[in-house]
């Protein structure tokens, strides 16, 4: 049965988790198994922090400029962000939807909100879009020390979503800071996502043993 299912990935995807068991095929098998768990794990977790961040968003550009913020010529200033709002509202209104602020911000991308936070927008994080993340007892969040991590989580996001391998990766670490990034922005979201998220339960106490290259070694500090 094994053998069957291995039959169905392709050769390429499966020859990573080959690798990491030595050409023990049972052991890649559940790798790769591994690897589905920690990645449905992290669902929890990343929904909350794009949520969370897409809102609070919303909420302050709303409150400093307008609910249609996003409409006001000249304020979205990288090239792609237009055509993905015109996209937003292309969807929803094949979908037979009147597309409402509240809608459009729910369906634009976890790479638009991030590109919020961008080096293009350092004006408007120092006179408004700081607003929406603080460190309790710390002085003012600099844009910088959102972007980064956030920019880290999205390719972490982004893996998942297409079913690839993550296992090799600093997890750990990863999901430190998606509670992290999640404090600063709402710490009662934050809350509710330690208790509800399963990655704790998931991920092996033990550290994963894999054989790997010196390129796969240097991949798993990420």
């Amino acid at each position: 049965m094994s053998d069957d299912f291995a039959a169905t990935l392709s050769v390429a995807r499966f020859q990573r988790y080959l690798r990491w068991a030595d050409g023990d095929r049972a052991r890649a098998l559940d790798l790769y198994a591994l690897n589905t768990r920690v990645s449905e794990s992290l669902y929890t977790p990343l929904q909350t922090l794009e949520v969370t961040l897409r809102n609070r968003i919303h909420a302050v550009l709303s409150e400093a400029v307008q609910e249609h913020w996003f409409d006001q010529e000249g304020f979205l200033r990288i090239k792609r962000q237009p055509r993905q709002i015109e996209k937003a509202r292309g969807e929803l209104h094949r979908g037979g939807k009147v597309p409402t602020p509240e809608r459009i911000v729910a369906v634009l991308s976890f790479g638009f909100w991030i590109s919020m936070l961008s080096p293009d927008y350092e004006d408007l994080w120092q006179g408004t879009l700081r607003r929406i993340a603080s460190r309790e007892g710390r002085a003012g969040l600099r844009r910088k020390e959102l972007s980064t991590p956030l920019n880290r989580i999205r390719d972490l996001r982004n893996r998942c979503a297409h079913h690839e391998p993550v296992i090799h990766w600093n997890l750990p670490k990863h999901y430190a800071d998606i509670l992290m990034v999640v404090r600063w922005l709402a710490p009662p979201a934050a809350v509710w996502c330690e208790r509800h998220s399963r990655f704790p339960m998931v991920f092996p106490t033990e550290r994963i043993a894999l054989s790997t290259s010196q390129q796969d070694a240097e991949r798993a500090e990420r």
